[in-house]
């Protein structure tokens, strides 16, 4: 029931999944985290939640990076498209 409630909008601040950033703002956001805690003395909670949320942000990243190198050498063959990469059983 709590579930249908979320989904059907009750309860529009809360979510499934926070959305991600794209690349340059998962970097922005990592470069942020870095500053606050350089410049501050966080408590142990803050620091948890940062080092939580800059490894959630870090491994969103690489996955893009991942993306990103694939299509790069699926284009660098000869003879393929990006049409290849995202319809492989073509």
């Amino acid at each position: 029931m709590i579930s249908s409630m979320i989904h059907s909008g009750a309860y529009p601040n809360v979510s499934k999944k926070p959305k991600l950033p794209d690349f340059e703002k998962s970097l922005e956001e990592i470069s942020h985290i870095i500053l606050q805690m350089e410049q501050g003395e966080p408590t142990l909670e803050q620091s948890l939640q940062h080092f939580e949320k800059g490894v959630a942000l870090i491994k969103h990243a690489q996955k893009i990076l991942q993306s990103a190198e694939q299509k790069v050498q699926i284009l660098m063959q000869p003879n393929n498209t990006l049409e290849d990469y995202e319809n492989p059983d073509k």
